[in-house]
Formats: C-alpha cells, sequence, structure tokens
C-alpha cells in the first residue's frame, strides 16, 4: 500500500479453502413394492438434510417412483449434494378362482390364482391341480409378480354332506310271481337301476340286487343297494288212486 506521502509498506493474509465432502448416499433397496419400507441414509458428511420429508436414517414408506436428494454438510459448513432413485412397483391384482364354491363331500375341486405370475396356496393345495374336499374351507393365495411384488386373495369352499341314502323294500323274499316295492329314503330324489320306480310296485323275474342313487337339495348323492330274493314256486303234482 502506498500513502500521500509516496512511502510503501505491505501485509499478507491467508485464504484457506476447504473442499466439498465427498456425500455419497445409501439405500436398503432401490426397488420395491409399494407399500414397503426404505430407509436412505447419507454418507461422507456430518450432517444430512433430504427433501421429500425424509429423515436420514429413519424408515419410510415410499408412495411413487421418485428420485431423492440429500444436502451434506461437513465440519466446516461446506455442503455437497447427492440423489438416489427408488423405484416402487405396484402390488399384482391377485385373484383366487374356483368353478364352484359350493360343493358336495368328496367332490374333486380346482383352484387357481390369476393377475401374478406365480401361486402359492396354503392348506396343501397347488395352483391348478384337482384335489378332493372334506370339509368346508377358506383357501388363500399369495401370488408374485414378475418384479417380486405380492398380493393375496381367499376364496371359500363350502362342503355340503353326502345324504344317508337307504334302500327300503315290502319284503327282501318274496315268492315268483308276488310283487315288491322298493323305496329310497334320506334324500329328496330316487332313481332305481333296473328299471324299478321308486314306491311302484312291480313283480321281480328273479333274484337281484337293487342300487338306488339319492339326491337332497343340494344336489349332492349317495348310493345304497338291497337285494331281493325270488323263490322258484313248487312244482305241485296230485294223483289218483283210481
Amino acid at each position: 500500500g502506498t500513502d500521500v506521502n509516496g512511502c510503501v509498506d505491505t501485509d499478507q493474509l491467508t485464504v484457506i479453502v476447504n473442499s466439498l465432502p465427498y456425500v455419497m448416499a445409501t439405500t436398503t433397496s432401490n426397488v420395491v413394492c409399494a407399500g414397503d419400507e426404505v430407509t436412505l441414509t447419507g454418507m461422507g458428511a456430518e450432517s444430512y438434510v433430504w427433501d421429500n420429508d425424509v429423515t436420514d436414517g429413519e424408515a419410510f414408506i415410499p408412495a411413487t417412483t421418485a428420485t431423492y436428494t440429500v444436502t451434506g454438510t461437513d465440519v466446516n459448513g461446506c455442503e455437497d449434494t447427492y440423489e438416489v432413485t427408488v423405484t416402487v412397483n405396484s402390488i399384482p391384482d391377485v385373484v383366487a378362482y374356483t368353478v364352484l364354491n359350493e360343493v358336495c363331500e368328496g367332490s374333486l375341486v380346482t383352484l387357481t390364482g390369476s393377475g401374478a405370475e406365480s401361486y402359492v396356496w396354503d392348506n396343501g393345495v397347488t395352483d391348478g391341480v384337482a384335489f378332493t374336499i372334506t370339509t368346508t374351507t377358506t383357501f388363500t393365495v399369495t401370488g408374485t409378480d414378475v418384479n417380486g411384488c405380492e398380493d393375496t386373495d381367499q376364496l371359500t369352499i363350502t362342503v355340503n354332506p353326502l345324504p344317508d341314502v337307504v334302500a327300503n323294500t315290502t319284503a327282501n323274499e318274496v315268492c315268483e310271481g308276488n310283487d315288491v316295492t322298493l323305496t329310497g329314503s334320506g334324500a329328496e330324489s330316487y332313481v332305481w337301476d333296473n328299471s324299478v320306480t321308486d314306491g311302484v310296485a312291480f313283480i321281480p323275474t328273479a333274484t337281484a340286487t337293487y342300487t338306488v342313487t339319492g339326491t337332497d337339495v343340494n344336489g349332492c348323492i349317495d348310493t345304497d343297494m338291497i337285494t331281493v330274493i325270488v323263490n322258484s314256486l313248487p312244482y305241485v303234482m296230485a294223483t289218483t288212486t283210481a
């Protein structure tokens, strides 16, 4: 510096330039399914502030795919930023399906899932494979899509018991030429083999076993059998002494 008299003097100062912090960030997952949690954590500085209302190191549930920016500040007050993108995949719309929700005891049932790529059922059921059901049961299917996202659905199969069908007869043993009447009980309607009509008398020509099929109000079927023995008539003759 030079004053008005032309006299000169000097002085010095040092300016220290601090390097910026090398800010980075980690995430527990870059790709999640809707409803899953994710945690974002800053690295390389002393303190971190995220946009989108995210708190550093605290789990949150992202609603949609978004890019998050963290600002890291070091001990010198220097700042740097870093971005992390979290992709949010939608959950598949899984539907549990069966042809009939109400069946008879012992029927074959096939359960299938739709809306995803693979399906796992509880109660030992294999997707798309028929099995025999014995009691009313609620089944749950878990469907997983190509992104590994899962959804569940349930359905209930109502199992109606079989009717306790009994074959009845007016006589288990008759003579040739006599009639007999066969009737079913324990259901709502009855069909006999051998051209027999339920509750209508007929004349059996030989010993035979008759099967009745009874159907109840739920459409469930059971059978019973009965044997009618037909005894042949004696071969009667007569003699005379003269």
